[in-house]
């Protein structure tokens, strides 16, 4: 099994950009988890996931993405996820939550709003 891999930016200084590579799935979900509450610990205002680089994603990484989303509101940090592909996307429509993100398609979309 591949690890998780991620790749951490800091385009300002309250934004992290996490970019996630390969696949995002049961086997790797709670590394993913566990890596994304080390991020969090720098407590940035806007938190930026992109998801441009996944290769796959079931349901249990969504759920890991959820989970950041819920710890994102109790800490009144912003949460802006960056579309992958269209098979990525397609987990988030099927559960209904691609009208429950703030999603855009390009990382500078997100970096151009407060």
């Amino acid at each position: 099994m591949t690890p998780i891999q991620l790749t951490v930016q800091r385009p300002d200084n309250d934004t992290v950009h996490v970019t996630i590579h390969g696949a995002l799935d049961v086997l790797r979900a709670y590394d993913f988890d566990d890596a994304m509450r080390r991020i969090e610990r720098d407590a940035p205002g806007r938190l930026l996931l992109d998801l441009r680089s996944l290769d796959f994603m079931d349901t249990t990484g969504l759920s890991r993405i959820v989970a950041v989303r819920r710890r994102c509101r109790r800490n009144r940090r912003r949460l802006v996820i960056v579309r992958g592909s269209h098979a990525v996307h397609r987990i988030f429509a099927m559960c209904s939550y691609d009208e429950q993100f703030e999603l855009v398609g390009d990382p500078s979309e997100a970096l151009a709003t407060a």
